[in-house]
């Protein structure tokens, strides 16, 4: 197949479009390499991609409808992943104009790009953050989401809408994922596993939010990519008409945050100084997905424990950082 890789320079994108190179895709990845985190990671994501012959990269951002439809009018698509987003819960309170213009803009610019060009199928990145100030545990799509705590979840959620209104309108296959807590090697420096990492190393202390009173669904990055890439050829039937479906794609187990750290010591052979701090806007508590109608329907069920995922991360981080 021929598949378009969005956000292919980010750390779920470069893992799938490795994958699929390595299954013997022909693969297109896109990413506008901004400065949310470092550049350089970025980069060095995508060197281990350009030695793959089946792989080309086109720097663009995803606002740029022309640009965007240049590059499906010079490349028919079969599969669409779209992995391309303004990450993080807490940037976005300071940073609204970001999410609206990438999240907002470039996902519409893409379902136009797949209205125009046919693309055989459309997934695309959804997040657990949408399920907001819900309490039902765990998280079942089937749970109402119309009590967002931040812009970056309120804008997964109108991806959400979004797709199921192309796929209403224009038929067009869409499938939304939404991802619970991703981590593992070459992983986002914003996030908890790379940001307690470097501060122990370096001796610092961690900040743990809540009083540490707060867990989530810890996912390896490799159970993510089994999961998605089993699924891409699994374009969604609905008996209203409407090809358009959301599913959890999570480890489907809470790990508390004060286990996950003690995992990270246990890996790094050295205790985190920790700095309790209550919990920050736009957080939620827990986070927990129920993941039993994606393993029907690919016939997987995530394999990695924390512990055995959190060294694997320790020894990338070690390795490409030389400490």
């Amino acid at each position: 197949m021929r598949v378009l890789v969005t956000g292919a320079a980010g750390f779920i994108g470069f893992h799938t479009a490795k994958r699929l190179c390595s299954d013997g895709h022909d693969v297109i990845g896109i990413d506008n390499l901004n400065s949310y985190y470092s550049v350089e990671l970025k980069k060095a994501r995508l060197a281990q991609l350009t030695p793959c012959p089946n792989f080309q990269f086109k720097l663009l951002d995803m606002a740029d409808k022309q640009a965007l439809m240049d590059v499906f009018a010079d490349n028919p698509f079969d599969q669409v992943v779209h992995l391309a987003a303004q990450a993080g819960v807490r940037y976005s309170i300071d940073n609204p104009d970001i999410y609206a213009r990438s999240n907002l803009v470039g996902f519409l610019n893409l379902l136009e790009a797949c209205r125009a060009h046919r693309s055989a199928h459309l997934i695309f990145a959804s997040s657990s953050s949408v399920y907001g100030l819900n309490e039902r545990m765990p998280y079942a799509t089937t749970d109402p989401v119309d009590q967002p705590v931040s812009l970056y979840a309120a804008t997964k959620r109108a991806n959400e809408l979004m797709a199921h209104a192309y796929s209403h309108l224009y038929g067009i296959p869409t499938t939304g994922l939404r991802f619970f807590t991703v981590y593992g090697p070459w992983g986002r420096p914003d996030m908890a596993p790379f940001k307690f990492t470097e501060a122990i190393l370096n001796g610092r202390a961690i900040d743990v939010y809540n009083d540490g009173a707060m867990s989530r669904d810890f996912t390896y990055i490799d159970d993510i990519v089994e999961g998605l890439v089993r699924l891409i050829p699994l374009p969604p039937t609905d008996e209203s008409g409407v090809r358009n479906k959301l599913y959890n794609i999570g480890f489907g187990a809470p790990v508390t945050l004060l286990q996950f750290v003690g995992c990270l010591e246990e890996a790094l052979g050295r205790r985190a100084v920790k700095n309790f701090l209550p919990l920050q806007s736009g957080d939620v508590i827990d986070t927990w997905a129920d993941t039993r109608e994606l393993e029907e329907r690919v016939g997987f069920r995530p394999q990695v424990s924390v512990p055995v995922g959190v060294q694997s991360f320790v020894d990338w981080y070690r390795n490409y950082y030389g400490v």
